[in-house]
Order: structure tokens, then C-alpha cells, then sequence
């Protein structure tokens, strides 16, 4: 068996894919090991130039989507085809060194992890993407019940084991760290070095921490539901005690309040359970999580 996989999701990386390919096989050429490529409907010439290192070199496998599904579906994608005793997760922007991969893995197999994170004693993302983070962290935390130190870093390491179990999953909207959390909690982590964005700029928007936030949230645990039940019910006892005290002239009338108030809760509650339905719709529909449009490698020439 192979020592590890390295999938690496592509978006608009044609700048940096090449140098990165090259980094890889010069830090660990005392490993044997594959490279995954999964392009996730880059709009530049990253298709042509993943394709090009695939006929090039015996150990790399390039999948192309037939459009942009996301980061994590493509990373699924590439975790159904990871041969080796780990997979390793790394973007493509070359801001994580692929030396520190060795960190990872020593990491991994000393202490017997299922998986192992990542994390930086600085951070080179743009404030924005770091902001994200924070609060991503504070949700995950909240609703994964993950360690409160433990930073999700995209850049991981996860025993095949781990992997074949995260293949299961059918969500349309996947979360690889909600569906790590929910397989195992054997998870270490390891400092490594982080790097300025090697080209281009940083693919994090308001819209993808937006939706990443209703994935983790809706897909990931019934919180959301029970605060809602819980919402409802102090809404009753609340109308009770007003009715009560109303009764008894302690207090005047406060019908028009009362009323907003049960609305809002009801439109909320109506809101969150029609959420879960379309997840639920979704899943049965059928939805893929993502298409694949043409496989590539030196065999296959």
C-alpha cells in the first residue's frame, strides 16, 4: 500500500499548480506516495495544465468536474479514489509548504490519530478569511462538540480507515470535518508553517462563509430545532403568566405585543423545520454531490 494520498482540490490555480506538484515530489521523494488532482470548475487553464502533469508523471491522477460543486465536494470526490494508508488534504494555493506534510504524518503514526490538523503560529490568510475561521470555530465547537483549541485547518491528515467511512456519505452539501467529527474523536493536531498565497487571491467570500455556516449548522446537528421547541414552550409560559396576571389586573392589556411576539416565533420555527426538509429534499432527490466529467492519468493516455 501506498504511504499516503495527497488530494489537492484545484480552482483557478493554474499559476500554482505546477510549482506545487514540483515542491511535493522534491520534499518527499522518500515516500511513495499519489497525487490526487480534482479540478472543481476552475474558469482559467487549470484543466489543461492538471492534465498535462497527469500524462507527465506515472503517480498522479487528475479528475475534472464538469462544474463548480465546492471545495468540499470536490475533496470528497478525491477521497473516493485514495489508495494509499492516508489521505492527505492540501489546497492548491501553495501557502502550506508540502515539507510540512511529514509533520503530519509522523504526527499521525506516533500517537496513533485517526486524523491530524493543522494549525499556525501565524497566519497568512487575508483578516477576512480569519475572521471566518473564529467563527467557525466557535460553532463548531458549539454544535461538533470539538476541542475549543482545535482549528479546523483544510490542511489535515486522515488514516483510510476514517476516509472509507466519510466515502459514505450521500449529503449534497458535505462537511468533511462535521462528518470526521461524527466518525471519530481520536484527533491530534501539529503546528506547521504557514506561507503568503503563492498567486492570485483568496477564493473566501461572504457568501461561501454564509453558506458554510447553514451547511455546518443544518446539516451537522438538530441544535437549531430544539432552541427552536425550547423558544415555543417559554413562549407558552409566557402567555400563561400574562393571562394569569391579566386576570388578576395586576397588569393591563398587552394583546398586541403577545401577538408579534407568538408570530415571530412561529415564522421562525416554520423557517428552521422548512430548512431541514429541503436538506432532507435534496438528499432524496438525489443531488449529486458532484459529476465527474473526465479521468486522467499516465495509464489512461
Amino acid at each position: 500500500m501506498l504511504d499516503f494520498s495527497i488530494v489537492i482540490p484545484v480552482y483557478n490555480g493554474a499559476n500554482s499548480i505546477e510549482h506545487l506538484i514540483d515542491a511535493i515530489e522534491l520534499n518527499l521523494n522518500n515516500y511513495n506516495f499519489e497525487i490526487i488532482l480534482i479540478n472543481d470548475g476552475s474558469r482559467d487553464n487549470s484543466a489543461a495544465i492538471c492534465k498535462k502533469i497527469a500524462f507527465e508523471k506515472s503517480n498522479v491522477k487528475f479528475i475534472n468536474l464538469r462544474k463548480n460543486f465546492g471545495e468540499f465536494n470536490a475533496v470528497i470526490c478525491g477521497l473516493n479514489y485514495v489508495e494509499g494508508a492516508f489521505g492527505v488534504i492540501i489546497d492548491d494555493d501553495f501557502q502550506n509548504p508540502p515539507s510540512e506534510i511529514i509533520k503530519l504524518l509522523n504526527k499521525a503514526k506516533s500517537e496513533d490519530f485517526d486524523v491530524v490538523y493543522s494549525y499556525y503560529e501565524t497566519k497568512k490568510h487575508h483578516w477576512f478569511r480569519n475572521l471566518g475561521s473564529r467563527m467557525v470555530n466557535y460553532l463548531t465547537t458549539f454544535l461538533l462538540k470539538k476541542p475549543f483549541d482545535l482549528y479546523l485547518s483544510s490542511f489535515k491528515i486522515i488514516k483510510k480507515e476514517v476516509i472509507d467511512e466519510i466515502k459514505k456519505s450521500n449529503s449534497p452539501h458535505p462537511y468533511i470535518d462535521g462528518l470526521i467529527f461524527q466518525i471519530t474523536d481520536n484527533v491530534g493536531k501539529e503546528m506547521v508553517d504557514h506561507n503568503e498565497r503563492f498567486d492570485g487571491k483568496s477564493n473566501y467570500s461572504f457568501l461561501r462563509l454564509v453558506s458554510l455556516t447553514l451547511t455546518i449548522i443544518f446539516g451537522y446537528s438538530l441544535l437549531p430545532l430544539r432552541l427552536t421547541f425550547l423558544a415555543g414552550f417559554m413562549s407558552i409560559i409566557f402567555a400563561l403568566i400574562y393571562m394569569l396576571l391579566y386576570a388578576f389586573e395586576v397588569i393591563p392589556e398587552w394583546g398586541s405585543p403577545i401577538v408579534i411576539f407568538m408570530c415571530g416565533v412561529i415564522l421562525c420555527g416554520i423557517a428552521l423545520v422548512g430548512e431541514y426538509i429541503g436538506n432532507a429534499f435534496l438528499l432524496m432527490s438525489g443531488k449529486p454531490q458532484y459529476v465527474i466529467k473526465s479521468i486522467h492519468s499516465k495509464d489512461l493516455k
